[in-house]
């Protein structure tokens, strides 16, 4: 039987080794940067480093559409911002006052969440690129082929464009938005074109100044040709018949002569109970958020697991824990292509993010969680790493963790464990005595359960309730063997004896 070939295998496989290829990636950063987004760019940098891999010449591109205009005032927006819908987002004010722009501060944070995920791509903004005049050429030949370019539009679309129809939005320099102005001539030797605003006013752009833009279904295939983009992923909205990429294909051959791009179409991100994320609805999680308590390869291996045409539902309650548990099981073998391509360059978790959530609720010092964790047997070479792990776990409890996660310690033994019948209480010190002696490790204190239980003539799943409620007054908690490990011998026998006396 053939190994199942891992979807990133398949991709490459089909691209030319002895061509450079450049994939490409990029967002609006027109509001916060979620985990939808990240699909993405993490795409995007498995199929480089896979091509790499491979000995592939590659190289992984971040475009900022930063040069895009403001479309309205979302939700986590002041009304104050009410003025700057049409601006581009690079010349609007940042929302916290401590970036550049508004573009930059949504772009920072995403940035520097990236960079622990182990991905760094070259990153362009295109409000800088315009401004330099980098597409100059591109607009010209546009606003010169504008008819062919319309033609296009209108025949693989399907829709009908206005008359007087252009490719090109100036900047208008008296209401500061990017007006779908009227063009009323263009110097192709000066770049400048004559326009007039729908607030009325007329004036003149120069568009090796940046002084406009190209709209998206003509800028996203000039781009194209611009900086030789070989492959790219996108969201499955560019990919419908008749969309941007379908429209892109035609431009970027017939009006700019460039083969366009091996396209990898992604499906949304939803999150569990709410639906697809979007920052306009209110409906995301910040890949900043989620590296406050995911540790970054168990995010990519989420990725690497599913093909891009796969919805992802993202629940990051008990499913998060699950998915880290999945993890930690390919982590263990190291033989799965997506652990491979989950792994970062700094270092790894060392601590099942499950134990880690057991230890933080049962240690009440920052000691303790080393004493505790020393007990079960691992070895702490680096607190501060420790303690990143250690914060994940409380963050996960304390935003995300359902009720049955959780649990307390109780300090003195609960009436209705004193209250035990007295077959209960009989398994109860049987394993008591079995876990006396030996070695005190999670599978030995789980596994003894059964026996005792049999002694007594109770059921484990009795045994095991009637543990629960002697440390916690409840009828379930974590893992026994692991919850008892981490509490240590001396305390469970003590509460034990407490417990059968």
């Amino acid at each position: 039987m053939n190994e199942k070939i891992h979807w990133i295998d398949a991709k490459v496989s089909r691209v030319p080794a002895d061509k450079h290829q450049l994939i490409a990636t990029g967002i609006t950063p027109s509001g916060p940067i979620h985990l939808g987004n990240m699909r993405e760019v993490m795409t995007g940098d498995m199929i480089y480093k896979a091509l790499r891999s491979r000995g592939v010449d590659a190289e992984l591109l971040y475009v900022a559409d930063d040069f895009d205009p403001l479309r309205k005032v979302y939700p986590f927006l002041s009304d104050s911002y009410q003025k700057y819908i049409g601006w581009p987002i690079s010349d609007i004010p940042c929302p916290c006052g401590r970036h550049k722009s508004y573009a930059e501060h949504f772009l920072d944070p995403f940035l520097s969440a990236i960079a622990e995920l182990d991905i760094h791509p070259r990153i362009l903004r295109t409000s800088e690129a315009y401004r330099s005049g980098r597409f100059t050429e591109q607009i010209r030949t546009a606003l010169d082929r504008a008819e062919e370019i319309k033609e296009i539009l209108e025949k693989i679309s399907g829709r009908k464009l206005e008359d007087g129809w252009t490719p090109y939005y100036p900047i208008c320099e008296k209401c500061g938005i990017i007006s779908r102005a009227a063009i009323l001539s263009h110097d192709s030797e000066k770049h400048t074109v004559i326009y007039k605003c729908s607030c009325s006013h007329e004036g003149v752009s120069n568009y090796a100044k940046g002084e406009g833009k190209l709209v998206w279904r003509v800028d996203w295939p000039m781009r194209w040709s611009v900086y030789s983009v070989t492959i790219e992923p996108f969201g499955k909205d560019h990919a419908s018949p008749g969309g941007s990429y379908d429209t892109g294909k035609y431009i970027t051959e017939k009006i700019y002569g460039y083969e366009a791009p091996v396209p990898v179409t992604y499906e949304w991100i939803s999150l569990k109970g709410r639906g697809e994320m979007h920052s306009s609805k209110g409906v995301v999680l910040t890949i900043r958020d989620m590296l406050d308590i995911v540790p970054p390869e168990v995010l990519r291996y989420m990725i690497a697991k599913i093909k891009p045409d796969k919805t992802i539902v993202f629940d990051p309650g008990m499913g998060l824990l699950r998915l880290i548990d999945e993890y930690d099981r390919a982590a263990a073998s190291g033989e799965s292509r997506e652990y491979e391509l989950s792994r970062i360059t700094s270092p790894q978790t060392t601590i099942p993010f499950r134990h880690m959530v057991t230890v933080v609720q049962i240690a009440q010092t920052g000691n303790g969680i080393f004493d505790i964790l020393k007990r079960s047997g691992y070895e702490i070479v680096d607190k501060y790493a420790v303690m990143d792990q250690v914060n994940r776990a409380k963050m996960w409890l304390d935003r995300y963790a359902p009720d049955d996660a959780k649990f307390a310690i109780q300090l003195i033994l609960p009436e209705i464990a004193a209250a035990e019948p007295a077959n209960v209480k009989e398994a109860a010190a049987a394993y008591a005595a079995a876990v006396s002696v030996g070695d005190w490790k999670a599978d030995t204190l789980h596994n003894a359960v059964y026996a005792a239980a049999t002694s007594a003539g109770i059921t484990g799943k009795e045994l095991f309730s009637a543990l629960y409620r002697a440390f916690l007054g409840a009828d379930c908690g974590p893992r026994l063997g692991w919850f008892l490990e981490a509490i240590g011998r001396e305390a469970t026998l003590a509460r034990l004896n407490e417990m059968t006396a």
